[in-house]
Order: C-alpha cells, then structure tokens, then sequence
C-alpha cells in the first residue's frame, strides 16, 4: 500500500476509535459535489455524495469501468474486481463468502453493487469504512484477507503494467489532466470509485409501479408491499427509503449515518455470541451489546444476489423470511448451535411475527419485485473487453 493511502486509513480508524458507536454512527465528509457531471438517474432521484476531492467525469468513469474489469489489476492477474461482483448478480457474487485471487476464502458474503455510490457504509461492520475511496484500498492492497492482492512488494509491478499499455497511458492522462504522474494507486482507487456511483438500480417492476403503472405489480407484490411497510412485518424501520436501506445518503442528505442491527441470526451458548471472527460491530468496538450486529443491505436485485447474511448462510428469500417470522433463527445441532430468537442483543424489531404462508409468499414475491434487469443488462456499464 502507497505510504499516503495507507495513512489515510490509518487516520479513519483512529477517528472511529477516539468517536465510538454504539448501533448508529454519524459520519462527516468533506464537500459533496458532481460538477458538471450528467447523471443518469430518473426524475426525482438525487445523486449520490461524490468528494469534492474526487469529482466525477465520464472520463474517470470509462478509466474506472476498464479498471473495474481488467484482471492486471490482481497481483497474479487471475481476478478483476468484477470476479466478485458479477453484473449478471447485480454486482454480487453467488459464493458464501468472496474468495481472493490467492484461493484464500473470506469471512464475509460480497456486497452487491447496486446503488453503491449512496451506501454510507461499505463493509458488513466497520464504520471506519465510510466512503468509496476508503473502501476500495482494502480489496486492492488488504492482506488479511488477500483479494487482489497488491502488496507494497508487487505494487510497482501492478502499476507498471498500466504505464506500459499506450490506451491506459492515454485514459489515466484524460481521466486526470492535472496529475503529473496520474498512474499511482490512488488515481486507480478514485478511477473506480467513480465508475462505481453510475452503477444505479431504479427500474424495477416496483419503481414503475412508484412512477404511476398500477399494472406493474401484480396483486400479491402489491399485498407484500403493503405487509413490508406495514408494522406487522416492520421490514421498512431498517430497510428504508428508495434504497431498501437506513445506512444510505445522497448529496442532498444532512445526516449521514450508520446504523447496524442484530437479527438474531445467531446465538451461540446462549450468550449472543456470533462465530469467532464474524461477530459484527463488536470487532470493533468491543462492547457486548454490539455482536451480532451488522448493516442493513439494501434489497434491491436480491432475487439475484444469494446466498444471504454478512456470511452467504441463508440460500433462499424464503429462509430470510422464516427468520423475521420467527425474531430470529434457530440451530439445533453443530458448533453454532443455538436459539437465535432469545439473543439478548436482537434489535427490538425481531420479535416473532407469525406470517402466514400467503404472507410469506407475499413477501417473496415483493421483494422479487426489486428486480431490475435492465441493470444487469446495461452496456454502459458491462465488461468493455467483450466489445473488442
């Protein structure tokens, strides 16, 4: 890792650890600003915060788009950041948990994509990990896990493979005009952030129902969205909003918060206890009542980014729902054994709800609704090395 990106993060995490949080965390940014850029969004959409130190161009975004798919970026060139954020899945990926270019297996489920540029946190539990910028460090130059894999010792090699290409030399300049030496790691990461805030979702079956089609939801979507708003199943209290979650933003925004929540997914012993090294906030703050407390993911495109959870283990919409029908999951045998509706630290919100079976399916076939193919369709923001 560069000397300045590896400051940077440095500098986050010891903010986090001088300000503490409890379930929520309020985060403060430098100016939000999209210039002159033309967003591609419908009428009444605000666009997501961009830094006023990174602003967006369409050249940075066809810079970040080619990034985003070339496997040079990976220290052994077999992975791109697309290897676990596959367009197809509205930028997930459909392993349990993400696997680096090393074969090394992660702790945690890959993040969708969609929308990302409102998320305003970018990891499962870390709310040192507030912005795009910080985020994408880790994928390129973490090491515990490894993903990409650019170390401090293959850095110059990784760079010098961009430097050596004409057409990179020729979009990195375009991209940033001002730089003298535009090919460091940290004009990549601002690259790809930016490619990464043109990746909206808001043409669904339920955003054409939002735009006046009443035909465009069928009549159990529209009774499951009627349930999910309703203070029977209480979905909405964490999954909020045009973005299906409460850790969400926009430039508009005055708050910008975080929030995490247990839902009783696990309970270990009894004593609320997540698996070793998957214990949510807790890693971080090390209060008690923080395990098992993660982000609340947006839901859009679920119907296309299984398996579930921070760790890829629920394989269905349906045991998602039998969870929140129950406050709570239960394991009966194993080393994760335990009944997760009595954890002591479950939000307040999971609590049994009793769907009946056509409620459930009601659920489904809203959440179902969330769909928007032609997202995972979109050329604008697919492979560019399949065109040529």
């Amino acid at each position: 890792m560069s000397k300045q990106l590896h400051a940077s993060v440095l500098l986050t995490l010891a903010a986090v650890a001088i300000i503490g949080c409890d379930s929520s965390t309020v985060i403060t940014e430098t100016e939000s600003s999209s210039g002159s850029f033309e967003w591609d969004l419908p009428e009444g959409i605000y666009p997501p915060r961009v830094p006023a130190d990174n602003p967006m161009s369409k050249e940075k975004v066809e810079l970040g788009r080619y990034l985003f798919y070339d496997k040079k970026l990976s220290a052994n060139q077999t992975q791109s950041c697309s290897s676990c954020h596959l367009q197809e899945a509205a930028f997930a990926d459909h392993n349990m948990v993400g696997v680096g270019s090393t074969g090394v297996h992660a702790l945690r489920n890959p993040n969708s994509l969609t929308n990302t540029g409102y998320y305003t946190s970018y990891s499962w539990a870390n709310p040192a990990l507030g912005t795009l910028e910080r985020f994408i460090v880790m994928p390129i130059t973490g090491d515990d896990p490894i993903e990409l894999g650019v170390v401090p010792e293959v850095e110059d090699e990784v760079l010098a493979r961009f430097d050596n290409n004409e057409t990179y030399r020729k979009m990195f300049k375009a991209a940033f005009p001002e730089a003298e030496n535009p090919i460091t790691l940290e004009y990549i990461v601002k690259a790809l952030a930016s490619f990464n805030r043109t990746l909206n979702s808001f043409n669904s079956p339920y955003d054409q129902y939002l735009r006046g089609d009443a035909d465009a939801l069928d009549a159990s979507q529209k009774r499951g969205l009627a349930l999910f708003m309703g203070e029977k199943a209480e979905c909405f209290h964490c999954h909020e909003g045009i973005h299906f979650s409460d850790s969400t933003a926009n430039e508009k925004s005055f708050n910008v918060n975080q929030f995490f929540h247990n839902i009783g997914l696990y309970n270990i012993g009894g004593d609320g206890s997540y698996p070793e090294g998957n214990q949510g906030l807790y890693e971080t703050t090390m209060l008690e009542q923080d395990k098992g407390r993660f982000k609340a993911p947006s839901l859009r495109n679920i119907e296309l980014t299984a398996p579930y959870m921070h760790d890829g283990s629920m394989a269905t919409l349906e045991e998602i729902i039998a969870l929140h029908s129950n406050g709570g999951r239960v394991i009966t045998e194993g080393p994760y054994a335990g009944d997760g509706t009595q954890n002591p630290y479950s939000s307040d919100f999971i609590v049994p709800k009793n769907f009946t079976e056509q409620e459930k399916e009601d659920l489904v076939a809203f959440l179902r609704s969330l769909t928007d193919t032609e997202f995972i369709t979109n050329p604008k923001i697919s492979d560019p090395f399949k065109e040529q």
